[in-house]
């Protein structure tokens, strides 16, 4: 009897046990999404509600909460695969998403197609959306938009993969003339649109739906819109508000793409695209020849006119900018003159190293390497830094035709920079970040938008430009001597 008793006393305090204990909550879906799954009828369904346990007795201890711990994706070496890792807007089932699927699934090899324009930029575009914690769909924006054609201008005069207005691109800061249309600058128009994104998101209070259809037609027809249902008493959500067709068709076209690339199976081909940028960027510091920069980088004028349509001659504005998007892992490129002479940096002394195997390393001479770090010997230790090729003052022209020798410009040239991306691993922080790379701390916050305590997070991504190479020092020329020496070089021969 007492077993017995034993026996139904456990069974019914694991059965209390089990109606104390539920599953961790659902969290809050994202403005307007469901989940969508081509199966379903294509109609509004309410989100299932967890059910509340029923309390059987007060005396019962409740179990201990249970935590979740949210996995970190698994690092890949696929950019794509990144990209379908962090899309998180989950997708609304209607007809008008499933018709935008369909029509995708029509053409399977329009992502390989247009991911082949976007390679050279796509890294870039992905890292800047991280940085400002904007959503990953954004990167999908330009293939929507222009399916990544730079130079593509609608019928409405927007220009570029991100298809932006001649105000909206001045607003935010995008040059436009005679030489030079940011528009078409694929990276410069990335921080126009993305900024032009994010004053959305936050005009219409938090509603990324609200910002992409104002993106599409303009903030004041969707602002109108909402005032609308509202004065009729309908919700206000995207889908019921009345809006032109191309804007309705607008954003199932964004979220049809989002969730293709999520779910590949589904019959898209997803293509591959390495994980690391294909590109930098590289600030020449004064107006130059494309003729030239290919010339000195090894790299072909057509190839650097591809990378770089915002640029419409074939010089740059005397006034800027003079920032070029140029390959890397290019033997050409990474041993050119160019690049020796103008940016070579430091190098930081390790175990078993030699003067001599460092300066042969670098292809300088030992006497060289030695006046250059005012060495009188060949001694050296180890976490010692010394400059390998110093970087000197660029050439006083990059154009191919001047008015006046450029060696008597008394101009300030520019600090030639080197963007760069760092991965943040445990243990690192701003400072000793700048250590290694020469860089005020400061400086490396401010291009990050951070501040200069800020605690770094082991994986993400920062950027530097490097290196901080000393401005050139020009000295000033007494007036008449310069007008002097421009006389005799003017004199005919």
């Amino acid at each position: 009897m007492i077993t017995m008793r034993c026996l139904i006393l456990c069974f019914l305090g694991v059965f209390l046990f089990g109606c104390e204990t539920t599953e961790p909550e659902l969290r809050e879906a994202p403005q307007i999404f469901t989940h969508f799954e081509p199966s379903y009828e294509y109609q509004n369904e309410p989100v299932p509600q967890t059910e509340q346990p029923t309390t059987v007795s007060k005396k019962i201890t409740p179990p201990l909460k249970r935590t979740v711990i949210k996995k970190r994706p698994p690092r890949t070496t696929d950019l794509w695969v990144h990209i379908a890792n962090n899309l998180h807007f989950t997708v609304y089932q209607n007809r008008a998403l499933k018709s935008r699927i369909n029509w995708y699934l029509k053409q399977p090899n329009y992502l390989p197609t247009v991911s082949k324009r976007a390679a050279p930029y796509l890294y870039h575009i992905v890292k800047k959306i991280e940085q400002k914690q904007l959503p990953m769909e954004l990167a999908l924006l330009p293939f929507v938009e222009s399916d990544f054609r730079p130079t593509i201008a609608s019928s409405q005069q927007a220009v570029g993969v991100w298809q932006l207005v001649g105000a909206t691109a001045h607003h935010f800061g995008v040059k436009s003339d005679q030489w030079y249309d940011g528009r078409q600058d694929v990276l410069a128009s990335t921080d126009a649109a993305l900024n032009y994104l994010s004053y959305l998101h936050e005009r219409f209070d938090g509603n990324w739906l609200h910002a992409l259809a104002a993106y599409n037609s303009g903030e004041g027809r969707v602002k109108r819109a909402i005032d609308k249902n509202k004065k009729r008493g309908k919700s206000t959500d995207y889908w019921s508000l009345d809006l032109p067709k191309e804007t309705a068709d607008y954003v199932p076209k964004l979220l049809a793409l989002s969730y293709l690339v999520k779910h590949p199976q589904k019959g898209i081909n997803r293509p591959r695209l390495a994980y690391k940028p294909l590109t930098t960027t590289m600030n020449v510091g004064q107006q130059f020849d494309f003729s030239v920069i290919a010339k000195l980088s090894g790299v072909g004028s057509k190839q650097l006119h591809s990378l770089n349509q915002g640029y419409l001659k074939n010089q740059s504005s005397p006034n800027g900018p003079h920032t070029l998007l140029l390959p890397i892992g290019q033997e050409t490129l990474l041993k050119s003159q160019f690049f020796r002479s103008n940016f070579a940096g430091e190098y930081i002394v390790k175990q078993d190293d030699t003067l001599y195997g460092i300066a042969r390393h670098f292809d300088m001479s030992v006497t060289a390497l030695q006046h250059l770090n005012n060495k009188q010997t060949s001694q050296i230790s180890v976490g010692e830094k010394l400059l390998v090729g110093q970087p000197k003052t660029l050439p006083k022209s990059l154009t191919v035709d001047y008015k006046i020798s450029p060696y008597l410009e008394y101009q300030e040239v520019a600090i030639p920079t080197l963007e760069i991306d760092y991965e943040v691993k445990q243990g690192d922080t701003l400072w000793s970040i700048g250590q290694l790379y020469d860089v005020p701390h400061s400086d490396l916050a401010k291009w990050n938008k951070l501040s200069a305590s800020s605690v770094l997070t082991p994986g993400t991504s920062l950027i530097l430009f490097i290196p901080q190479a000393e401005k050139p020092k020009v000295a000033p020329i007494e007036k008449d001597l310069l007008l002097d020496l421009q006389k005799t070089l003017n004199q005919p021969r």
